[in-house]
């Protein structure tokens, strides 16, 4: 096939997959990618002939008559994500950015007939891919202001056009993008709690926290007991938090594990946390809790704190001043 170029914005399986057949039906065609997205292409493609030119911000390809201007958007949502702008055309091909996972039969914005299902798609798809990276989106969203944009093709759902959605998608993500600070600290104190030992250290670390931070939102989660949907939104927008488990089998119950991995492990990093829990016979699961949290790079508080079976009421009087120095701490 008569193809000379290959533009590679990002990576990602779900855009490099073909790369390689591409290569062998076109073997003279050059692959354009970022210094950070040419590093892995042989990974991607098991080939070490590829024919690879790395590309800077702002360089331009002069395709006779067209011109493609290439963007670095590192973190949207790679590190070797880049933008391609085609000039003459004022088409942006943006990557992953400003799409959605949503598909109808006709191609752009002005001939959606599910704008309902489309605006969910497009929200999920912001929180799900762009949330952990909310400073690059605003730095993404100022490399293309000045841009005559035409048409926005992203890499999934339709094709933005001037005079439909481009001004509500990029009003949309700078809104969902800035920075969130509560008028009052957020510390929520999630658990879960087999015999109600566990939910009785919790509710008096809480106290604790109270005592030192009489303004602050703290509240008590049996996970079992709340939607996963509003714990992760807890969690994010949280200043500290501290998280609960008795052991059995030697480790903490599986649905303190799936609220971990709701962890926001890019933006989480070094934000306050405190592990605790009860116990029987070997009392795994705060050290396990404590490993963890310290492996996701935040700020673990102490080793954490456990209890024997049944907290006595200086079980109950330690961590409730465990709460209260957790508070002085932040």
């Amino acid at each position: 096939a008569q193809i000379d170029y290959i533009i590679l914005n990002h990576n990602e399986p779900d855009h490099s997959g073909a790369l390689a057949r591409l290569v062998d039906l076109c073997p003279k065609a050059q692959v354009v990618a970022s210094q950070a997205g040419s590093i892995y292409l042989k990974n991607i493609t098991n080939r070490s002939d590829l024919k690879v030119t790395v590309v800077k911000d702002g360089e331009k390809l002069d395709l006779g008559g067209k011109t493609l201007t290439f963007l670095s958007a590192p973190f949207l949502h790679w590190p070797d994500s880049i933008f391609t702008w085609l000039e003459e055309d004022k088409i942006l091909f943006s990557c992953d950015f400003l799409g959605a996972h949503y598909c109808e039969p006709y191609v752009l914005d002005t001939r959606v007939n599910h704008p309902e299902a489309y605006e969910a798609a497009f929200l999920g798809y912001y929180e799900a891919i762009f949330g952990p990276f909310k400073p690059y989106v605003l730095k993404g969203l100022e490399k293309i202001q000045d841009l005559d944009l035409e048409f926005v093709c992203p890499s999934h759902g339709p094709v933005l056009t001037r005079d439909c959605r481009i001004p509500y998608v990029k009003e949309m993500y700078a809104k969902w993008s800035q920075p969130v600070k509560n008028e009052t600290p957020l510390i929520p104190i999630f658990y879960v709690t087999a015999y109600g030992n566990t939910g009785l250290v919790a509710e008096a670390i809480a106290k604790g926290i109270r005592s030192v931070l009489p303004q602050a939102q703290v509240e008590t989660y049996d996970v079992i007991h709340h939607d996963f949907a509003k714990l992760q939104g807890l969690l994010a927008a949280s200043d500290a938090f501290a998280v609960g488990s008795p052991t059995l089998n030697r480790d903490a119950l599986p649905p303190i594990w799936d609220l971990l991995t709701h962890i926001d492990a890019v933006n989480c990093q070094k934000k306050p946390v405190l592990a605790f829990g009860s116990y029987g016979w070997s009392g795994e699961a705060v050290p396990y809790l404590v490993d963890r949290l310290g492996k996701l790079k935040m700020k673990v508080f102490g080793e954490g704190y456990k209890v024997c079976f049944v907290p006595s009421q200086k079980d109950l009087a330690e961590a409730e001043e465990l709460g209260a120095q957790f508070a002085r701490s932040l």
